[in-house]
């Protein structure tokens, strides 16, 4: 019998600790909705972009020194990506990423930039886990996945663990409610385990939202046939793994779903109010917040988590174009 290792909050502590020795903490601003107060994690100001610093470095580091000069392949459409690239360069790992030819610009650029290798293939017509696995059995390297993996939860969960902390530095009492976009679900799974006493809201694109349909059906459920276009290239994925789904399902996690122009919306207010940029994906669980979706509370945390913007396309949003 296979021993499949579980992420556990003790896991997430340590990648906290292992963190805190790399990168400082992001920012936590404080901003009112609905009159209350609302505090806002900005991942979206990590060093490439996006949280999944975290996961990536506390993965990568687990590797057993002796076997990290073979690498290390992951399939990403930009931020996962970045992040493998980040922590590969720093741990002296060659990094292969395989990436959507549909990835925005800005996310290869930046790949590339980290010193990593990209394959590209067709989102719509081929499979990024079949590729990748090939991949890493050819080269003998790690295969990370972007979420379905029990370090890369952990180490996002590290997110929870410093929010936490601020928050009660801040005199914003305890974390009573964490709004998170949600994708594949490894942020939320993690954040859920950093926070064990909060209530957990994934937001997801419309068209998009398997994670709040598996959750209501209490079995995963997939994306359907041709799901809508959408902004959101960091939310694409089109099944959600057991690991993030039994995580969440057993804190009774809800979620929502939010269209394209409430995440517009937010996109632009997080620019008016907080001075930031946050990616269409970064923004949904602000744009559920906005909506009306999901109600503000006292002790209300809500996660950006990406800055990787495509400059034309940000351009438009800012101008208020569709």
């Amino acid at each position: 019998m296979t021993f499949i290792r579980q992420p556990t909050r003790a896991g997430v502590r340590d990648a906290a600790a292992k963190i805190a020795g790399v990168v400082p903490p992001t920012p936590l601003f404080v901003s009112q909705i609905n009159s209350l107060a609302v505090a806002f994690k900005c991942e979206c100001l990590q060093p490439m972009g996006a949280f999944k610093l975290r996961g990536a470095w506390h993965r990568l580091t687990a590797i057993d020194p002796e076997a990290r000069g073979k690498g290390v392949v992951a399939f990403s459409s930009g931020n996962h990506a970045q992040g493998i690239a980040w922590a590969a360069k720093r741990l002296g790992m060659p990094a292969l990423i395989v990436m959507p030819a549909d990835a925005p610009e800005s996310k290869r650029a930046g790949t590339l930039a980290l010193g990593a290798e990209i394959v590209s293939y067709d989102r719509l017509s081929e499979s990024r886990e079949s590729i990748a696995a090939g991949l890493a059995e050819a080269r003998g390297a790690v295969l990370v996945p972007s979420f379905d993996d029990p370090w890369v939860i952990e180490g996002q969960g590290s997110a929870g663990i410093e929010a936490a902390a601020q928050m009660e530095a801040l005199g914003l009492g305890p974390v009573a409610q964490v709004v998170v976009p949600c994708g594949g679900g490894g942020l939320a799974a993690g954040i859920a385990l950093a926070l064990p006493e909060a209530g957990i809201m994934v937001v997801e694109p419309e068209g998009w939202d398997d994670m709040r349909r598996s959750l209501e059906a209490g079995w995963i459920e997939e994306v359907g046939p041709n799901p809508p276009k959408t902004a959101c290239d960091a939310l694409q994925t089109l099944r959600v793994s057991p690991l993030t789904f039994d995580v969440l399902a057993r804190r009774d996690s809800r979620g929502v779903a939010v269209s394209e122009e409430e995440i517009r919306r937010a996109q632009r207010w997080a620019a008016d109010k907080l001075r930031l940029v946050v990616e269409p994906g970064g923004a949904v669980a602000l744009a559920a917040l906005l909506a009306g979706k999901v109600e503000a509370t006292a002790g209300t945390l809500v996660l950006l988590s990406g800055g990787n913007v495509d400059r034309v396309a940000y351009g438009r949003v800012l101008a208020g174009e569709n």
